[in-house]
């Protein structure tokens, strides 16, 4: 998995560090989970499709043509002023402390 920053188009955090899975779906589910959670869908270009606020658990939820699906501790999509219609950026993290090579020494030149 990779770690991303997720920002808005103004360049406002939506989410300092989050892990992207290799296999994006257009639809969620939240069997064997005890909390809920907000699920945000997203177009290809970033534009949030859809926005499910606290989904209990042993739900699911789905988005047509989502290519990816932000998943936030309940109540945090509305905090973080996410709805349908605005764009999010995933950039690559800096931080070398995540990903594959995290666990290997610097290669000296």
């Amino acid at each position: 998995m990779k770690t991303v920053v997720l920002r808005t188009a103004d360049g406002r955090v939506v989410c300092e560090r989050c892990l992207v899975a290799e296999t994006p779906a257009p639809s969620v589910h939240t069997f064997f989970m005890r909390f809920t959670i907000d699920v945000v869908f997203l177009a290809r270009d970033g534009e949030v499709m859809k926005v499910v606020p606290s989904l209990r658990p042993w739900r699911t939820a789905a988005a047509r043509r989502a290519k990816a699906v932000l998943e936030l501790p309940a109540g945090e999509a509305e905090r973080r002023g996410i709805r349908p219609g605005i764009r999010l950026d995933l950039s690559l993290s800096a931080d070398p402390s995540s990903g594959p090579a995290a666990d290997h020494p610097p290669v000296s030149g």
